[in-house]
This record gives structure tokens, sequence and C-alpha cells, in this order.
């Protein structure tokens, strides 16, 4: 079992793409491994024929560096290990229990950082003692048996509309649940009351905690508990920001389409590069406390997939013009909606924004700091305000785009003023939207 990221313990084996016989050139895709956040592809990376598969599809929590297969040299026989079994090849070794495994090692943060957040870090595989891992007696489901094949279009719309996609019996190709049956499912049962609830019996259904699931309640709660937040409001007009996009958008000749979200980013870099202390984090090492201050500000960026938020990091924003932000953060955006992310595109970031103004119906929220970062930014819909401008005779409304955001802030790394700091550089720089050209 490969190591797909620094602090993978385990695996779940996913689809073969070979069997046994078939060649293998450097670069060829062996087998998939679902790690928490994301089914990864295993490439080899040398010649060879593959003789014998160990541990097949839906084989659960298999050990980094435990037995998965065996392969030789190109042109080999194969025939010799028809029989050849795990204990042939030395046995295996029980995946670590008594630990979160990936759920907090696939957070955004990477282990032995010093910060009180940080997942642990993995233990090698000789470290464990070896015992039979528990079965509950039933053959593991493969990936696919699990959650049904589905376009992306049909993850989204099930996950806004809460529907199972599990449930679906899909139409497409080979069984793939598409956008139209989740538009046409409809929930079984009449519309009278159910037997169960008329006999008293319990009218709800447990649904199993994901792993990521539990990683993401696993860092947040640490992130509550260990990290004293509080919060600041402003209220920014993003006027002059929305003629600034159009025109822009406008002149581009479809080679590029820029979001708000996209100068907010932006924006953010820039107040993190003026008020620097916010662009840090807590660190405990070596018995000593620091206050660690970047120099590069790298926006993770929230984006809710089908199965839970993930926060997928655009590097040194403080660099990068506002065409090639909007470029990365669509192109990591479908990459986590599709599962395909890797690990050092999720893992890290200074800074973080979350923005739900594509929901008309929020106004403003509050938002969860991700740890070890020291702040992030809640941005709220977009609003028309009347605003009163005085004439020489009389008093006239203009009406003015406003959002409302509000950043929340480590008090261990970042005191109120220095919020307060940030957020009135924030302001200025999407009030005067030219600077973010600049």
């Amino acid at each position: 079992m490969p190591a797909l990221s620094p602090t993978m313990t385990a695996g779940n084996i996913g689809t073969w793409q070979k069997q046994p016989g078939d060649t293998l050139a450097p670069g060829d895709v062996l087998v998939e491994i679902e790690t928490d956040k994301a089914q990864m592809d295993f490439e080899f990376q040398d010649e060879g024929t593959l003789a014998k598969i160990l541990k097949d599809s839906g084989e659960k929590d298999v050990a980094v560096g435990n037995p998965i297969a065996v392969m030789v040299g190109e042109g080999e026989d194969i025939s010799a290990f028809e029989s050849f079994t795990l204990e042939d090849a030395g046995g295996e070794k029980a995946s670590p229990k008594d630990k979160p495994k990936e759920e907090a090692a696939e957070s955004s943060e990477p282990p032995d950082t010093g910060s009180g957040t940080a997942p642990p870090k993995a233990e090698s595989a000789e470290s464990q003692p070896a015992e039979e891992p528990e079965s509950t007696g039933g053959r593991l489901e493969t990936s696919l048996d699990r959650q049904p094949s589905a376009s992306p279009a049909a993850k989204k719309l099930a996950l806004d509309r809460g529907v199972p996609i599990n449930k679906i019996k899909g139409t497409g190709p080979s069984g793939r649940v598409t956008k139209e049956d989740v538009e046409k499912y409809k929930p079984t049962g009449g519309a009278g009351v159910p037997a169960a609830a008329a006999a008293g019996e319990p009218t709800y259904e447990d649904i199993p905690a994901s792993s990521m699931r539990k990683t993401i309640a696993s860092r947040l709660q640490q992130s509550m508990n260990q990290n004293p937040h509080y919060f600041v409001s402003a209220t920014v007009s993003v006027s002059k920001l929305s003629k600034l996009r159009q025109a822009l958008n406008s002149s581009a000749d479809g080679k590029f389409k820029l979001s708000l979200n996209d100068f907010l980013v932006k924006a953010s870099a820039i107040a993190c590069k003026k008020v620097p202390a916010v662009n840090s984090s807590w660190r405990e090492e070596g018995g000593q406390t620091v206050i660690r201050q970047y120099n590069t500000v790298d926006i993770s960026v929230a984006v809710a997939t089908p199965v839970g938020l993930m926060t997928p990091i655009v590097k040194s924003v403080e660099a990068l013009g506002l065409e090639s932000i909007s470029s990365q953060i669509k192109d990591l955006g479908k990459r986590a909606r599709d599962g395909k992310l890797k690990p050092e595109e999720y893992q890290g970031g200074t800074f973080t924004i979350s923005n739900m103004g594509m929901n008309s119906a929020v106004e403003r929220f509050t938002a969860v700091i991700n740890p070890p970062q020291a702040g992030i930014l809640a941005v709220g819909t977009t609003r028309k305000v009347a605003i009163p401008v005085e004439g020489e005779e009389s008093t006239s409304v203009e009406w003015d785009e406003q959002i409302a955001v509000t950043a929340s802030f480590d008090h261990k790394v970042v005191d109120g003023a220095v919020g307060g700091e940030w957020i009135k550089e924030f302001k200025k720089a999407v009030e005067n939207p030219l600077e973010l050209m600049l």
C-alpha cells in the first residue's frame, strides 16, 4: 500500500486498473486508492508485469506498507505466483485503530507544525503491533457499490436538494446517475401517515458519518476549543468593483470571466500584506511558543462538495493577477468537487475566505477559523441599499451595491485593534478596486 500523502497511514482499495498478466510502464495507473477526502490514482513508476493481486477491490483500512500485489520483471513467468498468498508475502499488520487515521492527517494542516490542532505524526508500519483486524463477517463493498457512479452535475443537484443519491437508479451509461435522474426522483411512500409513525416507532434514519465528516467535526471542534475567536464585521460597497468587473469581462473576448469572489480573494491578500499579523499562526515547537508570520499569502477558498467542505489553496495570491486567480479557483473548485485534489493542494494555507453570496437569503454569517490559520473571512450576499445624497436644493437617493463581511480572528495571534485594521484595509481595497490592478 503506497503512501499517497505525507501523513497517510491506511487506505481503501478502489478499482484495479490492471489485471494479472498485464504489463505496466512508468506512469500507468495500477489501482485507485481511497482516502477520506479523495480517490487517487496510484501511478506505477517502473516497468514490469502484474503477477498477482493480494488485496481485492473493496478492502478497507489497508495499512501503508502492507502487500497489495506482486510485480515481476517484464517477460518473466507469472504462473509461479498463481497460488501465492498474502502470508507468502510476509503477512500484514493491522492499520491503526486508536487513531483518527487520515481523519486528522488529511486536514488542512500537515503534521509536525507545532500547533495545538496539528494532526498526529504517522507511525511507521513496523511500530504497529500485529493483530487480527476486526471483521463483520460480510463482504466489503467496492467504492462503486457504496457510492453509485454519478455525474458532477447530478451530485451537485442531489446535494442542493438533499436527495439520497444512493437510492436513485441511474439511466446513464453503465447505470450512471444523471442530472435528469435526480430531477425525476420521488421519495417512496404514500401521502398518509407512515405505519411506523402510527405505531409509535422511530421515523428517523441514522446515517453513518463518513471519514471526511468526522474529520471536519474533529478539526472544527478543536478550533473552537483551542482558538479564542472574536469577530469583526463591516459593510462594504462593491458598486465600483462591479462596474470594473463588468468592463474587464466585456473586453476579455471570452478568454476569462471574473467573479466577485476573485476580487475579494485578491483584496484579502492585499490586506494580509499590509497587516501581516493576520497572515500568521500560533506555534508550539521544541518547548518554545512562537507566532509564525508568513512571507507569502496562500488563500484557502472554501468549496462545497457532494461529500463535504474542502478548502483548496491559491498560493502566493499577492503576486497573481485577477485572471490567474480566477483560473486557479475554477480549476481547484472543479477538482475538489470531483475528488481529484492532491493533498498539497488543500493542506496548508495562511488565510481562508468563505463566500455564501450566491445564496440570496444569507446577508451575513460567521465562520470557524481553519487551523492553524489565524483568520477567516465570511462573505454574505450582495444587496442594493438606498443612499441619500445631499444636493444644493434637495436630497436625492442613489442605489449602492453592498456586501456584509465578517472576519473571525484567533485572539492568541491577532489583537482586536489589529483585526479592525485588517478589515479597514480590506474595505479600502474593495471600494477602490483600481488598487487591485497594481
